[in-house]
């Protein structure tokens, strides 16, 4: 087997154009599936934690009715006894912090017309903290001591002419159906990832939104989270601990629906770039492994006439592939791993996506599993590749084999 696994070696230099070749076939096609896998992961990170920190936070918390028919009208649903419930939730080891929203819908008026938009009563300290990715197009965020003043969406601002500075009146219904109105001064103008949230978005101080609508209760509490991975830890704690309570529980991903299709649109397109990169692996070493065959039959033919065995013969073939494969892909993966780290120093300008505004640098994430899975495919190709060639081998005849060098 050592003299087999010699002369398998010694054959792929034999011919080093048609190896080197062949070789920056493989090495090409693992850099690449790296290279796009960190990029897509990239997206799905980044895309993750903008959802997180402009607007939905790790995991929320209400009744059943405020995430399904209920959405349109969440003020009617809400938490009224919700301070025990936060100090209960607070004190999981995960949750960094708790905070109350209310979310009603109402008119905006600019004094000169009306617009229809979709408010939250927040609490600004808490809200600023978690909202790292929300952008201030103009003006300031939102202050605890702030009284009647109010954060809008850039689409908000665009409709109405409304900037820092200006006044305006909130016309919504209460609890109990009355109509009630509220003079706010715009503090700032923000924007997040989604231009149709801003198109609609209005934030003011939880307070202002609890008298406006005439209650103490909240419509959700919001938990941020230490770490992003712990979403699902602490959705499975607590559960069966709100389900007592009749409240129920969704993580940012069931919050944000068009993540989850985006990750799998994404997912897909990376399956056809890898089902293309072993496609091209694997023409590239059949080529490479046919031409030798022509070039060496008389060769094969001559170790069959020796009392080699047809096995012996495929092992030696498939044995220079799994060599070739073997240096492609490790020279692959750290060509990869190396551009990825290039890259990511610098980052990728890249455009606003669909329905957003805000462009964002890119980076090339290292994962684990993407180059482990990149360095297999590109080994597992190369040997998948030569097995044809070796059992089409077996099949010629000794006599066969040895007139091809006449």
């Amino acid at each position: 087997m050592h003299n087999l696994s010699r002369l398998a070696l010694r054959n792929l230099l034999r011919n080093r154009v048609r190896t080197l070749i062949t070789l920056a076939a493989i090495m090409f096609g693992v850099c690449g599936l790296i290279l796009s896998g960190g990029f897509v992961r990239d997206i799905f990170v980044q895309l993750g934690e903008a959802l997180i920190h402009s607007q939905s936070g790790h995991v929320q918390i209400g009744q059943e009715a405020v995430f399904t028919h209920g959405s349109r009208t969440p003020e009617q649903y809400l938490i009224e006894e919700h301070a025990a419930l936060r100090k209960q939730v607070g004190a999981l080891p995960q949750v960094k912090d708790v905070m109350g929203r209310i979310a009603f819908s109402g008119l905006l008026n600019n004094g000169r017309t009306d617009y229809p938009i979709l408010a939250e009563g927040v609490e600004p300290g808490r809200e600023n903290a978690l909202g790292t990715h929300l952008h201030l197009v103009a003006g300031r965020t939102l202050r605890d001591d702030d009284r009647f003043g109010a954060m809008i969406g850039e689409g908000v601002a665009s409709a109405l002419r409304l900037a820092p500075g200006d006044q305006a009146t909130l016309l919504v219904s209460t609890i109990d159906g009355a109509m009630n109105t509220l003079d706010i001064e715009v503090v700032g103008v923000f924007q997040t990832f989604s231009k149709d949230f801003d198109a609609r978005a209005v934030r003011i101080a939880l307070p202002d939104a609890q008298d406006l609508l005439a209650t103490t209760g909240v419509s959700r509490l919001v938990l941020a989270l230490h770490d992003t991975a712990s979403t699902q830890t602490v959705v499975d704690t607590l559960r069966p601990l709100l389900a007592a309570q009749g409240l129920s529980v969704r993580d940012w991903m069931a919050l944000n629906d068009f993540y989850g299709k985006t990750v799998e649109l994404y997912r897909q397109q990376f399956g056809f770039l890898k089902g293309m990169v072993l496609l091209m692996v694997c023409l590239s070493v059949i080529n490479t492994v046919n031409m030798s065959l022509v070039e060496r039959s008389w060769e094969f033919g001559t170790m069959r006439a020796l009392g080699n065995s047809t096995r012996t013969v495929a092992s030696l073939i498939i044995g220079e592939s799994a060599a070739l494969g073997f240096v492609g892909a490790t020279g692959g993966t750290l060509l990869g791993v190396g551009l990825a780290m290039l890259i990511s120093g610098v980052g990728i300008p890249m455009p606003p996506p669909p329905n957003a505004d805000l462009g964002y640098d890119a980076f090339i994430r290292i994962v684990p599993s993407v180059v482990a899975e990149s360095w297999l495919i590109g080994l597992s190709a190369t040997v998948v590749a030569a097995l044809y060639p070796a059992w089409r081998l077996s099949r010629l005849s000794i006599i066969g084999a040895l007139r091809t060098r006449e």
